[in-house]
């Protein structure tokens, strides 16, 4: 039985020409500078976000811990979202590691911060206080419905965060998915921040890795915190390669995804006992109302038995998301056996 996997666009397996360019890819000792294949990555990465310089880490949660780093001194503070992937999926990496604060401010359920809280949340030079250094945002905002951050509101952040002297960083996981999503060139949703990191191994579909994107004076700083964090690495090419491919190909297909995402959201939200939230990328979230007479842990290990694995991340509640091994089959197999689900867990005939 072939499993649809809907757990995270994480689950991504490399397509044979990742496969065939990272066998045939030429390598070097990355932490001398000397790997070709990773060095034509950092610098397609930097030419794509319209930056002077990149560097590729093995994980975007690395990416963005060796940013803050690079950017932060101990006893320095970044603001950010209380439902930033940062704040709440990175272990307090930046507390434990790097000494450094994080102020909170809620996230809007368009995954914005509020100008005026940003504003508020801005220290003075007291001496009894740490230090603001950074804004950090995260665009797709994964945890308020994969929402898109604009590009009018990008550039007021980075406007007020400049004119007070302060830094911004995009922990830009899914930062394509935003910009095909808001039909706009990356380029243009990173030109007035200073840092960004994004995933390969996401939606793009390489196994591993993340990319760092700002000026040359910054990666240098990031390079030596990426050696202290342990992701200094030597025949990196190999891995790099894939990443290459990545960048090549799979952007502009993430369209489909986004479409696969809007059919089985439309899917659900057609029977009785699904609320499903708003669909603007590759990931959405629903819930089962609380008159529906099965609970998500039912309803996870029927699809499970039939070969789809989506979870439930809460006694009613699930998020779907959706990548390139998602097909079009593969999402009518999904609803119909959803559909199936609802009548057999509603009439007690269980899995």
């Amino acid at each position: 039985m072939e499993i649809i996997d809907l757990r995270s666009d994480t689950v991504t397996r490399p397509t044979p020409e990742m496969r065939a360019a990272m066998a045939a890819a030429p390598v070097g000792d990355d932490v001398y500078g000397e790997d070709p294949t990773v060095n034509r990555l950092q610098a397609l990465a930097a030419s794509r976000m319209g930056k002077e310089a990149g560097i590729f880490v093995p994980s975007g949660t690395m990416g963005n811990l060796a940013s803050l780093l690079a950017h932060c001194g101990r006893g320095d503070e970044v603001i950010m979202g209380t439902r930033s992937h940062t704040f709440l999926h990175e272990q307090g990496g930046l507390a434990a590691l790097g000494g450094i604060m994080s102020y909170t401010i809620p996230n809007q359920p368009d995954g914005t911060l509020r100008l005026e809280e940003i504003e508020s949340a801005i220290r003075g030079d007291d001496q009894h206080e740490p230090r603001t250094r950074v804004v950090s945002l995260e665009n797709t905002q994964n945890a308020c419905d994969g929402s898109p951050l604009p590009l009018d509101y990008i550039s007021a952040v980075c406007e007020l965060a400049h004119t007070r002297g302060l830094t911004v960083h995009i922990d830009g996981a899914r930062i394509f998915n935003a910009a095909v999503a808001l039909e706009v060139d990356v380029k243009a949703l990173v030109k007035e921040v200073d840092s960004v990191t994004f995933c390969l191994s996401k939606g793009l579909s390489a196994p591993v890795g993340s990319m760092i994107c700002g000026d040359a004076p910054f990666i240098e700083e990031v390079r030596r915190a990426r050696k202290v964090l342990g992701g200094g690495m030597r025949q990196v090419g190999v891995i790099a390669a894939a990443g290459m491919v990545a960048l090549e190909t799979m952007t502009e297909r993430l369209g489909e995804d986004h479409a696969r995402a809007r059919q089985l959201a439309e899917g659900f939200a057609a029977l009785p006992g699904f609320a499903v939230r708003p669909v603007h990328t590759n990931i959405f979230y629903f819930a089962l109302t609380e008159d529906c007479p099965f609970d998500g842990a039912a309803l996870a290990d029927y699809l499970d038995k039939r070969g789809i694995l989506m979870p439930n991340r809460g006694p009613r509640s699930f998020r779907v998301v959706t990548h390139c091994w998602i097909t079009d089959q593969g999402v009518e197999r999904v609803l119909g056996a959803v559909r199936d689900a609802v009548h057999d867990l509603s009439d007690g005939i269980g899995s």
